[in-house]
């Protein structure tokens, strides 16, 4: 149990980081999962944008290391490229 002003008030702000870095990371564990399941190609570009942009916000924060945040982008863009384009509709 902390002792002095300083480490309880330590103590609550890192309370406080644990459950938001907690939130971050589950997001960030959601929008992959969904660019990483999606099977159209077209809705896959669109997750994977939004998963890229909360990789780098998450790198940059500090919240994960920018390394994970690149191999992560690099997975996902492999994937999503390796889908094959929906079938033309004839007119």
């Amino acid at each position: 149990m902390a002792q002095h002003k300083s480490a309880e008030k330590r103590a609550r702000q890192s309370a406080g980081r644990r459950t938001v870095n907690k939130e971050l990371k589950s997001k960030m564990k959601t929008v992959v999962k969904n660019a990483r399941t999606e099977k159209d190609k077209e809705k896959a570009q669109a997750a994977l944008k939004e998963a890229v942009a909360t990789l780098d916000k998450l790198s940059a924060k500090g919240i994960i290391h920018k390394n994970r945040a690149a191999n992560q982008k690099s997975k996902l863009t492999k994937l999503v490229n390796k889908l094959a384009n929906p079938p033309a509709k004839a007119a």
